[in-house]
């Protein structure tokens, strides 16, 4: 039985590619290793990759409405310029805002919790009051809420005892801490730098990466390439700018409710709220918590009022804004939207909850791609199936 050159070349392509597949699951240890190697080289750009794609989105923003006229076309001066000014227009932007949060929303913490020990020291009468009122007949519950007591001195003693014995793990921790510090200032810089060069040179870029696809790949797949690049853009390009306004509306939402019904910290919960509800779905909890704890040392009604108004708040936005701003913007039912961010956070955490909606909605549209494409094989029109 004789093979042609071709099935020979197949035959050997399939025996080494066998033969590096049970080398890896041997050795697949030192596999690891190479890889975490690897990952460590390329992070900073990998991470300047994911700011380049998240700054992109504002910077054609920008850039199509500034910049988007016939006379600004025509001018060679400005459409160079274009690019440039747009990106510096957007990066402004960003660490305004960066700058904003931490001039409100630090101090603010900062006095809370400098004032924390004597709200805590207000507060615990009025726990012994309200006990006294319910629980005057339980002598054991009456005699431990005698028993609170709080003593600033007493937790900054022990602070101050706890570093005094672990002097030496703090050192070497502080040191640790230090270089990883160091480390990251530098792994930021590089993706910054990169990030910057990919926004600045992005279309050279682009003709540079089709034609390597073009190069070894054959040129029907690497068409349904692109277009599957394409939609994955799009998608997660609109992922983000949903999320982001559905951010800012929830932010909102909290800023004029807690004014209206006169609750304290009413911005500085509305921007950590704000923040928070990048994470889909859950994400406002996190907020919910730190804003009914701020309000609780002020006043514990007022923190229940809060709670209260947040459940109220957290079914609209969960039922009606978030499904209809992101869901619709990635082209997403809501119930897949839910089931996205279910099980992106049960295997990847918050970063899940955060990139499994635009992955499933590329598999969804891809998948309903597929099945249409079927239906029109079997002569079988999509809109006729009720």
């Amino acid at each position: 039985m004789e093979f042609s050159k071709e099935s020979v070349k197949k035959i050997r392509g399939l025996i080494i590619f066998t033969a590096i597949v049970v080398l890896c699951l041997w050795e697949y240890n030192k596999v690891f290793d190479i890889l975490a190697f690897v990952f460590h080289i390329l992070f900073p750009f990998i991470l300047g990759g994911a700011i380049a794609f998240v700054l992109n989105v504002p910077m054609n923003f920008v850039e199509r409405h500034l910049f988007g006229s016939d006379k600004v076309r025509k001018s060679k001066v400005l459409s160079k310029m274009a690019r440039p000014v747009s990106m510096l227009i957007v990066l402004l932007l960003v660490f305004s805002v960066i700058g904003i949060v931490m001039f409100i929303l630090i101090p603010q913490l900062g006095r809370t919790f400098a004032n924390l020990g004597e709200s805590i020291q207000a507060f615990i009468p009025r726990v012994q009051t309200w006990a006294a009122d319910l629980f005057h007949n339980n002598k054991e519950v009456m005699k431990w809420v005698n028993d609170l007591e709080f003593d600033w001195n007493k937790v900054m003693d022990a602070g101050i005892e706890f570093f005094r014995s672990g002097a030496g793990s703090v050192l070497d921790s502080t040191i640790t801490a230090a270089k990883s510090i160091v480390s990251g200032i530098a792994t930021f810089f590089i993706a910054f730098v990169f990030a910057c060069y990919v926004l600045l040179q992005k279309e050279k870029l682009n003709i540079q990466a089709k034609k390597v696809l073009f190069a070894f790949v054959r040129r029907g797949r690497a068409e349904a390439a692109l277009e599957v690049f394409s939609l994955t853009y799009s998608t997660f390009s609109s992922f983000l700018t949903g999320q982001c306004v559905e951010a800012v509306i929830l932010g909102g939402m909290f800023v004029v409710s807690m004014a209206l019904f006169r609750l304290p910290y009413a911005l500085l919960v509305g921007i950590v709220i704000a923040f928070t509800a990048l994470i889909p779905i859950f994400g406002a909890f996190i907020g919910c918590a730190v804003g009914a704890f701020l309000i609780f040392m002020v006043d514990p009604v007022k923190a229940l009022v809060f709670v209260a108004l947040f459940l109220v708040l957290q079914q609209i936005e969960g039922n009606l804004i978030y499904p209809h701003v992101v869901g619709n913007s990635v082209g997403l039912p809501s119930i897949w939207v839910l089931a996205a961010v279910s099980i992106g956070g049960s295997l990847m955490g918050i970063v899940g909850m955060l990139i499994f909606i635009p992955v499933v909605s590329v598999v969804y549209a891809l998948f309903r791609e597929i099945v249409y494409l079927k239906l029109r094989q079997k002569r079988v029109e999509p809109g006729s199936i009720k």
